[in-house]
């Protein structure tokens, strides 16, 4: 859990990879660097944005080294008797619980992309070097 605009000045993926490494799949903010915030759902992290005080709440609960665990098919946080919902884009919440990443969706059209490119060929030879 963490404090303001988290990923500032840290907004190439070297980061979200820094974190990858440590195991870390999931972020808490009450705000994130634009940039940062995507390339985290880019590289399977989740970026979560909750108000300072529920922050500070789950920060208290962290401390007694209780189990905090993240739902993100329900979009809730549960620790205890207690649950914070947020909210996640639908298309970056399926891309997490597939495991989706740029390419990954780039070959889910690889029909399409094959399509085109005998389209193009047909109608426009001389752009490919055979």
């Amino acid at each position: 859990m963490l404090g303001k605009n988290f990923g500032c000045g840290s907004s190439r993926e070297h980061a979200p990879w820094a974190l990858l490494d440590f195991g870390i799949t999931c972020v808490i903010s009450s705000s994130y660097a634009d940039i940062f915030f995507s390339n985290c759902f880019k590289n399977g992290i989740l970026p979560i944005i909750l108000e300072e005080e529920k922050i500070k709440e789950l920060s208290e609960y962290a401390n007694r080294q209780e189990e905090i665990s993240i739902d993100l098919q329900e979009e809730k946080i549960v620790y205890g008797n207690n649950e914070l919902k947020f909210e996640v884009d639908p298309f970056k919440k399926k891309c997490l619980l597939e495991g989706l990443d740029d390419i990954a969706l780039s070959l889910k059209k690889s029909e399409k992309i094959e399509k085109f490119e005998t389209n193009l060929k047909n109608e426009k030879p001389w752009v490919f070097n055979d």
